[in-house]
């Protein structure tokens, strides 16, 4: 019996280990660091020195964009700060005192990579580079990215700024959540309404040659060499890439993801509207209520994998009238083959009324509530 569970135990690490180098030889991830993230769970599908702390260039924006949207109104007038006219690199070649709508800076930062956009956007935020720096650091802890500092807004080559493919990975899956990023990455030509230099095009050419490309951010200096956030969505999917100091930038992030889409299937975990179960309410004008899903779970796995997809609703059994609509009861939390890759909050969808204290008597005495 151990002799067959030993020959067994061999063949599956020959079969692993041949998937592994058949995906190596097949993707020619040439860049110094590169990763392929799941958005919606945060699985890591691909990985290549992934921990390395290297520079980034230009893919910084993406920290920048998000704050932006976070602490600006997209509509708003902003008067462009003297210290944003000239800032070396690429630029929309903005002028001091201009004002300028915000939502128009955020697409001259994303589709032509501005660096007086992220530097006209650091001064309204926080009102300068430094002040704006601390703040970007501490969103990218809140994110996870525990490897990450920034020291300015553009990705300007400095020996402090520096980020990990994966962490990366982890900003970008954050601003893809919000849907004003979305769609500010995905379009590939924007008119600003300003003077001057107003029509953009979007310098990402995932949009165009990867099959549901949309997004995300390019980068290049020197030092850093060319960086590249790709995302990209197919059946329900939405995967992002990343490489970093990677002369084939697009070829690489059009490959990883090609070959993650052909190795990991859709799952659907939950849908929205699924009932999750019955709780009883204690002191109610009913005595019980059923919680529903309030959103749908798609999750990618291989083939194999389906069997080991496991889903832990969490609520009280018992809740204390009154009951308000829309209250937190519980989570479903789903793991992959024993591991956390999805929390979802369950809410009460609907209201529930205490009992007076003459029905709460009638109820305990008579068996009648009203």
């Amino acid at each position: 019996m151990l002799k067959r569970a030993g020959i067994f135990l061999l063949i599956l690490t020959t079969i692993l280990s041949v998937n592994f180098y058949r995906f190596a030889e097949e993707v020619h991830a040439n860049g110094r660091a590169s990763i392929v993230m799941d958005v919606e769970t945060g699985r890591i599908l691909y990985e290549n020195n992934i921990y390395e702390q290297l520079p980034m260039a230009s893919t910084t924006k993406i920290m920048t964009a998000l704050l932006a949207i976070e602490n600006i109104p997209e509509d708003k007038m902003v008067k462009i700060h003297p210290k944003a006219q000239g800032v070396e690199g690429s630029s929309i070649y903005l002028e001091a005192n201009e004002k300028v709508r915000m939502i128009d800076l955020l697409y001259g930062l994303m589709l032509r990579s501005g660096n007086d956009a992220a530097t006209a956007i650091a001064y309204e935020v926080s009102g300068s580079i430094e002040e704006f720096a601390q703040l970007m650091n501490l969103r990218a802890k809140e994110i996870g990215a525990k490897n990450t500092n920034f020291v300015n807004p553009h990705g300007l080559h400095d020996e402090n700024h520096y980020t990990t493919a994966y962490d990366l990975a982890l900003i970008t899956r954050e601003a893809l959540k919000n849907p004003i990023f979305k769609e500010v990455v995905k379009t590939k030509f924007w008119t600003a309404e300003r003077d001057g230099y107003k029509h953009f095009a979007n310098k990402n050419k995932t949009l165009s040659i990867c099959e549901g490309g949309d997004g995300v951010k390019t980068g290049f200096t020197k030092k850093s060499g060319r960086c590249l956030v790709a995302s990209a969505t197919r059946n329900n999917m939405q995967f992002v890439a990343v490489t970093l100091n990677d002369g084939d930038w697009f070829n690489t992030t059009n490959e990883l993801l090609n070959r993650c889409f052909e190795d990991y299937v859709p799952y659907t975990v939950f849908e929205e509207g699924d009932l999750t179960k019955k709780v009883l309410v204690e002191d109610g004008k009913k005595d019980a209520l059923y919680i529903h899903i309030p959103t749908t779970l798609i999750i990618p796995i291989k083939q194999e994998e389906s069997g080991k997809v496991l889903s832990v609703i969490k609520t009280p059994e018992v809740l204390q009238a009154p009951v308000i609509k829309g209250q937190k009861i519980g989570q479903i939390v789903t793991y992959l083959d024993g591991k956390l890759v999805n929390t979802t909050d369950l809410f009460t969808n609907e209201h529930i009324d205490e009992l007076t204290t003459k029905e709460k008597i009638l109820k305990k005495f008579f068996g009648i509530s009203k």
